[in-house]
């Protein structure tokens, strides 16, 4: 087995350090240590996190193999300083049944480049109408912990009732795509002041809270877990936040994107900016930075959701929703968290490596960077400073928002199981 000395990282922005890895652990932490014919990464000047976790990932394999597929977002990932993803159920087929999420992690573990822990559909077809196999694909060879017909809420409260009750079994979460559909009919963008003035349907606030109080009372009432995914209004956040200081088992996730873009660049009538949920107003951003800061949303996710070409770059009516961000999630973190001074990069750490894992019960990931450790890392360089190049991204779409924007921070090494997947900011 390969021994790897990285030298002089700042472990979660401390003093620097050494760290050993030999084979697929940490062996050793300290100053001045040294191996023998181990390879040595310099790391002066950089942070040492744990291997990212990203509990909101679209793959896409099976069926729209076009926008993604399972090697390629597991490049990007480790790219972006991920070690593990988990990826979402809205494939084609859906993985609402044991086959479907067996496929996707069995593709997870032939790429190599991270783990891929598969997300089960909570309803047949995201139809919303009959609750899946969720025992199934529990007890399948993927293990699924979580639960979302992400994309699509479950809408149906008789339904979400069901599938909280039913996940608590084995201690699973049903994570939820909080949208009242018949609010959103529709919907192209936030409903607020920019929408009035161009014209476009709104997506109103309440539409995403008034799934969220429903749900965290109904998590209550059958003392299950429930996760709120993509969280992105201000008036969610005081919903969660009331939530939790009950003791409730509620959870909740931000994306990158809705810590930093507003729907001011609506404006443009460039679709690369429209996302479901759709991104909102100043004011909602920076109570978004808040409850990251604060612990009231518990990490961020990045939603990454690639799309071909022509899904993007046609009218923004018959536009496709979302944009890649796996690739670019920690240096937004960086800019709207660290550099505003809300986190530290032990928090850092915390919002995007060991909470994600502990909510998805990802063993494995999420670690301390000690001894005995699994050697699951991230290397990265806060001082990089540089423009976002969508043609060199290795996701196989490039819809992404920031095209041509100075984001500060590049990951320069990804180890998963103390193997290199990425070396001075290149796949291994």
């Amino acid at each position: 087995m390969s021994k790897i000395l990285i030298r002089g990282a700042k472990i979660l922005g401390g003093e620097p350090m050494d760290v050993l890895i030999d084979g697929e652990t940490v062996a050793a932490v300290g100053t001045g240590l040294d191996a023998a014919g181990a390879t040595v990464v310099e790391a002066a000047g950089q942070v040492l996190l744990p291997g990212l976790v990203d509990l909101h990932t679209h793959l896409r394999e099976p069926g729209r193999e076009d926008s993604e597929t399972v090697l390629t977002g597991t490049r990007a990932a480790a790219v972006g300083g991920f070690t593990a993803v988990h990826a979402m159920a809205n494939t084609f087929p859906v993985a609402d049944t044991a086959g479907v999420v067996e496929q996707v992690w069995r593709l997870g573990k032939e790429s190599g480049y991270c783990d891929v822990q598969p997300i089960g559909a909570v309803t047949v077809g995201l139809e919303g109408k009959q609750l899946a196999e969720l025992g199934a694909m529990h007890d399948s060879a993927a293990g699924v912990k979580v639960f979302s017909d992400d994309g699509k809420c479950v809408h149906d409260a008789v339904i979400m009732r069901r599938a909280l009750e039913y996940v608590k079994a084995f201690d699973g979460v049903v994570a939820q795509h909080a949208q009242e559909p018949r609010l959103t009919e529709g919907a192209q963008m936030n409903e607020g002041i920019v929408s009035a003035e161009l014209g476009l349907g709104g997506w109103p606030a309440v539409a995403e809270e008034s799934i969220i109080a429903r749900d965290v009372l109904l998590a209550a009432h059958v003392g299950s877990r429930v996760h709120i995914c993509h969280l992105s209004t201000a008036g969610s956040v005081e919903i969660v936040r009331w939530a939790k200081s009950k003791g409730w088992n509620v959870t909740a996730e931000v994306t990158p994107h809705h810590l930093l873009l507003t729907d001011e660049l609506v404006r443009s009538y460039n679709p690369v900016y429209k996302v479901n949920p759709p991104l909102r107003t100043e004011a909602d951003v920076l109570a978004l930075r808040e409850a990251l800061a604060d612990g009231t949303i518990d990490c961020v996710a990045t939603d990454h959701a690639p799309h071909p070409h022509e899904d993007k770059d046609c009218e923004w009516a018959a536009a496709a929703m979302g944009m890649v961000g796996l690739e670019t999630a920690l240096s937004v973190v960086q800019q709207t968290m660290v550099e505003t001074g809300l986190l530290d990069w032990a928090g850092v750490a915390d919002r995007m490596s060991l909470r994600p894992a502990a909510i998805g019960r990802l063993d494995g990931h999420g670690r301390p960077v000690a001894p005995g450790e699994p050697a699951n890392l991230t290397l990265v360089d806060p001082a990089y400073r540089g423009a976002v190049d969508p043609a060199g991204f290795a996701s196989r779409s490039r819809n992404t928002p920031y095209e041509g924007r100075e984001l500060p921070g590049r990951v320069t090494h990804t180890f998963l199981r103390g193997r290199a997947t990425v070396v001075d900011g290149k796949l291994a």
